[in-house]
This record gives C-alpha cells, sequence and structure tokens, in this order.
C-alpha cells in the first residue's frame, strides 16, 4: 500500500492554520456522527441522508438541496475514512494554503468538495444514496499541489513486510491516484460497476482544481504566470 507519508518541501509565506482547522471541524462532525450512530440512529440516519450529496433530493430540489454539495464534505463513513482523508489534506494541504492565503484556501477546498459533489450527482442522476466525505476536496488540493510545486517531492509511505519511506516526485503521486480514479470511473461509465466509493466525484474534485490560479495570493500568482518558484 502506498501512503503519503508527508510533504518535504518549505513554506515561502509562513504557516497559515486553515487546513488545521477544517481537519478539527471534520474530526468534531465525526464525533457528532459517532454519537448519533450509538445512540440515535434516526438522527444519524437524518444526518447523512438530508445533509450527504444526495443525487435525487439535489436534483428535484427537495431537502437542503445544492448546499449538500458542501455540507457532504464534512461528513465521514468512519475513523478510516476520516483518517485517510484528513491525513492527505496534511500532507498537501500545508503548501497549497501557504501559496493561497487562509481564506482563499477555504474557498478553494469547498469550491473542489463542491465540483466533486456536482459530479457524483450528475452520474448517478437517478440514485437517492448520499455520497459523503472530504474525498473530492483533498483530491483537488492534491492536484493543485502539482500545479503549484511540479518538482515538489512526496515522502511516501510503503507498507510491504520491510516498510520504507521513499521520496517521491508529486507527478508520480499524483498521476497515480488520479489514473485510479479514472478508470475506476469509466468503469462505472461503461460497465455500470457497483462501487461503494465515489470515483466521479474524486474526479470532480481533480477537475476542481484548474482554477487554483484564482485562488492564489497576488504575489503567488504573480510568481506563478512570470515562471518562478511559487
Amino acid at each position: 500500500m502506498l501512503i503519503p507519508f508527508s510533504d518535504t518541501e518549505h513554506s515561502r509565506y509562513g504557516a497559515t492554520p486553515m487546513s488545521t482547522i477544517i481537519i478539527l471541524v471534520c474530526i468534531l462532525v465525526w464525533g457528532l456522527q459517532t454519537l448519533l450512530l450509538t445512540q440515535d440512529f434516526e438522527g444519524y440516519y437524518w444526518l447523512i441522508y438530508h445533509l450527504g450529496a444526495n443525487p435525487q433530493q439535489t436534483l428535484t430540489l427537495q431537502g437542503f438541496g445544492g448546499l449538500t454539495a458542501i455540507t457532504a464534505t464534512f461528513l465521514h463513513g468512519g475513523f478510516a475514512h476520516l483518517l485517510f482523508n484528513m491525513w492527505a489534506l496534511r500532507v498537501f494541504g500545508r503548501r497549497v494554503e501557504d501559496a493561497c492565503g487562509s481564506w482563499r484556501f477555504l474557498a478553494f477546498y469547498l469550491f473542489c468538495g463542491a465540483t466533486c459533489n456536482i459530479a457524483f450527482t450528475l452520474i448517478n442522476a437517478g440514485s437517492d444514496l448520499p455520497a459523503i466525505g472530504a474525498s473530492g476536496a483533498v483530491y483537488g488540493v492534491m492536484a493543485a499541489y502539482l500545479f503549484l510545486y511540479p518538482g515538489g517531492r512526496i515522502r511516501m509511505l510503503i507498507l510491504t513486510p520491510y516498510p520504507f519511506w521513499p521520496r517521491v516526485r508529486a507527478f508520480w503521486v499524483v498521476l497515480f491516484f488520479f489514473v485510479t480514479a479514472m478508470l475506476s470511473g469509466l468503469d462505472v461509465l461503461v460497465n455500470q460497476a457497483d462501487y461503494r466509493t465515489a470515483h466521479w466525484g474524486h474526479l470532480g474534485g481533480f477537475f476542481g482544481a484548474v482554477t487554483i490560479l484564482f485562488f492564489l495570493r497576488p504575489e503567488a500568482f504573480r510568481r506563478y504566470i512570470n515562471h518562478l518558484p511559487v
């Protein structure tokens, strides 16, 4: 198994806390979900069904409609789901947030979460099964990292009988996740494959990352368009 472990590069503009705040909010929401699951299953069901990205409700303007494209980003299906998403956000989000600043980064993150859930809704228009999770927003952050820092390196944890931690070019790391999502997404379209994972949502997050230039700090934007390191 390949797990992004840490970003090895330095920040240019100084640490900003928004990615940490997002992680804490997701943990708190997951704690609420866990509490509801053990003590009030109807409340848990209501939370997932109405605040997750439910294609049928969104397209028929029921419930919370398009707002769920954002709220679904803060819900998770279990501890492992939460852990992997938040770990990847910690690894890739620091330098992307550094280039954007806190509030621009938050706007970008939510935008990628929205494009994720819009893509999921359009591909699964007849479904009433909601999608939840920050994966699409995190995939958008990963793709933005590649746009901004093509020479960046990510320390990977390779889980084998003898684990090791090589430094890998970000290009190969992000390409691996993109190709995996694309192949699975095509399988859904062509063969009507049944996946528990919203692969087209992941791809929606990836595609949302092309807007990253609109969210950069002015100085970072000038450096980028002048082909200087961001």
